[in-house]
């Protein structure tokens, strides 16, 4: 069975994004075909972005993140301590409590974006 040629339609930009802002997360094509065909186009749910709130925690924690050099040296750590070299010096300790700080931090940040009651 060989397919239908396709069908071309030419719009302004401002139609363009009015369409494609109406249109969601669906494909063009399958949204127009919905309004066109609304009984038998099949139905698609716009998909919710999440609250500029949760995205603006989220952008949060992954720059402080980023900053850190936390993971790295916390990997340091726990090889000097399963090779019996670590020495706990008051500058290894005040590390270790900066690095618990960022965690928790970033614990207490995730939990409040994700909007878990504590």
């Amino acid at each position: 069975m060989t397919r239908p040629a396709p069908f071309s339609l030419r719009l302004t930009d401002v139609e363009r994004k009015r369409l494609e802002s109406q249109a969601g997360s669906m494909p063009l094509a399958s949204y127009i075909k919905s309004v066109v065909f609304a009984d038998e186009a099949p139905k698609y749910r716009r998909r919710k972005k999440p609250p500029v709130a949760v995205q603006q925690l989220l952008a949060e924690v992954l720059a402080r993140l980023g900053q850190t050099r936390a993971s790295s040296n916390l990997n340091q750590i726990a090889k000097h301590q399963n090779q019996g070299t670590l020495i706990l010096d008051d500058e290894l300790e005040a590390d270790l409590k900066r690095a618990v700080a960022e965690v928790a931090w970033m614990r207490a940040k995730l939990i409040e974006a994700l909007g878990i009651k504590s």
